[in-house]
């Protein structure tokens, strides 16, 4: 049987390669920071990593690991409730609750399993979910695990929101789901006019923080802080693979039942392994940390503010942005990456985004600000996107 399904996956590769959609993997043999080194042996500015607030190397980070290696071990060989829980997996919960002005949180090994979990235990086909059409494709699987009604609407169209609110009022309990960055535009849900259409149409809201906390908002607790709505919504899902150190695990934080029952019945909770308690024990650093000061919040912000006003400046079609996520628009799949290519002989790695990643026809170039990132960063990136910009005739002469 093998040998005609493997014709028929090389034809179906062969076909990704001959669109130009196939991904090759670049691969990193430095920490990862804003100056990172390739198994080339080229040092290149790093541009397309989630490392918003430049923990990924942080060195109270890496001293809390260390300490909980040799304070907790390596790993717990365990799933949560029969022996994988330490006092860092609960001082972390406690901490993140505290952080979002929540009830109470639950730990995943990463935000895709959060996502996963998080629907299915607690709506049922009496049920209705009201999802935004660019969610990411962990709630989007997670949904589809689920036996609720699906609403879907388009993206931040709150005219659209309110339309599929009225159609699901049929339904027994209503959920509206958004992430609070979406992850491929950057832009910022409406946090605050989705939780004022919820209280109308009697439903609850969750959001997705993985790209929003640690960026937005004035101390980087998110969405919810941004609009000043601190603990209006009933679920928050996030990961500390991103702003939060850049590791790996992910949680969601909310009412303290949600959370109650999650332990309970929600399946990558109850049969995946716990993560590392040197990951608890970095995320608690972290935690700490944002919490004391800041600075890192201050910088990453001047630094999105300083780029993003700087290519469009330039010419550059950027997506309308609120985050450290900017959208150099290039519509076309091979375009973006030439694009890229081009930009990593000038020693800035960015990475083209096309379909599946991103709909077809709306290839870009996904450029992420970091707190890691100086001055002359920026201004090294920006003069090499000008460049190549002209070089490719997407700027005029």
């Amino acid at each position: 049987m093998y040998i005609n399904y493997q014709k028929h996956l090389v034809n179906i590769i062969n076909e990704i390669k001959e669109n130009g959609l196939y991904k090759n993997e670049r691969v990193i043999v430095s920490p990862q920071g804003a100056e990172i080194t390739l198994d080339s042996g080229q040092k290149v500015l790093n541009f397309c990593a989630n490392n918003y607030l430049g923990l990924s190397d942080n060195r109270q980070l890496i001293d809390a690991a260390k300490s909980a290696l040799d304070d907790h071990g390596y790993g717990m060989s365990s799933v949560r409730f029969i022996c994988g829980t330490t006092d860092l997996h609960k001082e972390l919960e406690k901490k993140i609750a505290k952080f979002f002005n929540t009830e109470d949180t639950i730990l995943y090994a990463a935000c895709f399993d959060a996502n996963g979990g998080v629907f299915e235990p607690l709506l049922t086909e009496e049920d209705a979910i009201i999802s935004d059409s660019l969610n990411h494709a962990s709630i989007i699987d997670g949904v589809r695990l689920c036996k609720a009604q699906r609403y879907r609407y388009e993206n931040a169209d709150m005219n659209d929101l309110e339309k599929q609110l009225k159609l699901a009022q049929a339904q027994r309990f209503r959920l509206i789901v958004t992430d609070g960055v979406f992850s491929m535009d950057g832009n910022v849900a409406p946090l605050k006019k989705i939780v004022e259409l919820a209280n109308i149409y009697n439903a609850m809201v969750m959001v997705d923080e993985s790209h929003s906390a640690g960026v937005v908002g004035e101390t980087g607790r998110g969405v919810t802080e941004l609009y000043n709505i601190p603990g209006q919504v009933e679920i928050i899902t996030g990961t500390l693979g991103k702003a939060f150190g850049g590791a790996i695990g992910g949680f969601t934080t909310g009412k303290k039942e949600i959370i109650e029952l999650l332990r309970q019945r929600s399946r990558p909770y109850l049969f995946s392994n716990s993560i590392p308690p040197l990951v608890a024990a970095a995320g608690i650093k972290m935690i700490e940390m944002m919490t004391e000061t800041n600075e890192l919040q201050d910088k990453l912000h001047a630094n999105s503010e300083y780029f993003i006003s700087r290519m469009t400046n330039l010419g550059f079609d950027i997506k309308p942005t609120k985050s450290a996520i900017c959208a150099v628009m290039l519509y076309d799949a091979k375009l973006s990456q030439d694009f890229a290519a081009k930009l990593l002989k000038e020693g800035i790695y960015v990475t083209g985004f096309y379909y599946p990643v991103v709909p077809k026809g709306q290839a870009r170039i996904r450029v992420q600000l970091s707190a890691a990132h100086e001055k002359e960063h920026l201004d090294k990136a920006i003069s090499s996107f000008e460049k190549i910009g002209r070089e490719l005739g997407i700027l005029k002469k």
